[in-house]
């Protein structure tokens, strides 16, 4: 694959002061409007079924389409070892979709190395875990954690590739996401605020930590911060603001007790501030657990409807080849109480998303 990348100086010459089978219903079929794109009518959950896909990051841009931004989950099912690429899906209506193909993978990285796991020398690890992705100025800026290596899970950083446009043509830095530590957090999400300052948000292993970010969306601005009042905080921050109020949604440690002893099980919860910093008082668990060990979410609303986007690994159950590492985007709606909190997501199968 031919390497595509620029660097934060070209970046900032260009925009100066630009601030995770079988046949089944709703499988893709090739898109006759455009090359490469593969279109689907959504049915039910999974939304996804020709790919697994995972921690589903979605956003509503100007041209009035719903994008998801979710990792992928590879074969073999190493954990999540082997993802190595994104792809993007949009809609328009909730039910016609579009999977307008491949955005990134792992060899576009320049910066990326190498990573073998364990004693298997042929068992080279790619780890492009949960992205997200902003607009501002005219871009549209992806976020990924990617390990610097050799090891792993103590060099990740944060990688930022830009583009004219939110469905193609990302083209990534030659450096991380300039003001982080070395040893950092995975999970990055972007937050805009009302006056348009941009946030920058990531975790994992009980830590959360946020800060602002410089105009050119490449660059931490200040020190961060970490968050507090979250309880049983794990990993997948996201952040939205609704009447005011900043919500800050998570995964947790759950762990389910079953026959064959107890079994990681993340649920989703969220805490509610008055400031995207927090303080943030913990509200409780938006929702249950699913089938697969982790769980992923982000919530948008799309044409007056709240939406929570999350995965579970029931595809690869209707596959034949369960496996808690092939997991599957889903969506459901989700509803608010009269003050704020968030009602209990029932996940669903079936056509209650569609929008009449």
């Amino acid at each position: 694959m031919k390497r595509k990348f620029i660097t934060a100086a070209m970046l900032g010459a260009a925009f100066v002061f630009l601030s995770c089978g079988r046949a089944s219903t709703g499988s893709a079929t090739e898109s006759s409007a455009t090359e490469g794109e593969l279109t689907w009518t959504f049915e039910e959950n999974p939304l996804v079924r020709h790919m697994y896909t995972a921690d589903p990051s979605a956003r509503v841009w100007a041209d009035g389409r719903l994008y998801v931004y979710p990792s992928q989950d590879k074969k073999p099912a190493f954990g999540c070892d082997m993802m190595d690429e994104y792809h993007v899906f949009s809609t328009d209506d909730m039910i016609n979709w579009i999977d307008h193909g491949k955005i990134l993978a792992a060899a576009d990285v320049p910066w990326g190395v190498d990573i073998m796991m364990g004693d298997n020398k042929d068992r080279k690890a790619t780890f492009m875990w949960a992205p997200d992705c902003a607009y501002k100025d005219g871009k549209y800026y992806f976020y990924f954690p990617h390990p610097y290596g050799p090891t792993w899970n103590d060099t990740w950083r944060i990688g930022v590739a830009v583009s004219d446009k939110p469905e193609s043509g990302f083209a990534v830095l030659d450096t991380t996401l300039i003001g982080l530590p070395e040893k950092g957090e995975i999970d990055p999400n972007i937050f805009i605020d009302d006056d348009g300052q941009a946030y920058f948000y990531y975790g994992g292993g009980g830590r959360c930590f946020g800060a602002k970010l410089k105009d050119n969306m490449i660059e931490i601005d200040g020190e961060l911060q970490q968050m507090e009042g979250l309880v049983d905080f794990h990993e997948a921050t996201w952040l939205f603001k609704r009447n005011g109020i900043y919500y800050l949604t998570y995964s947790d440690n759950y762990e389910l007790e079953t026959a064959e002893g107890r079994m990681p099980r993340n649920r989703m919860c969220y805490a509610m501030s008055d400031n995207p910093f927090g303080p943030w008082e913990y509200k409780g668990i938006y929702m249950d657990v699913t089938n697969s060990h982790t769980n992923h979410g982000s919530v948008v609303e799309y044409k007056g409807q709240w939406y929570a986007f999350y995965h579970n690994s029931e595809l690869s159950f209707q596959n034949g080849e369960f496996n808690d590492w092939f997991r599957s985007v889903c969506f459901d709606k989700l509803y608010f109480n009269e003050d704020g909190t968030i009602q209990m997501v029932q996940q669903t199968k079936g056509n209650t998303n569609m929008q009449k």
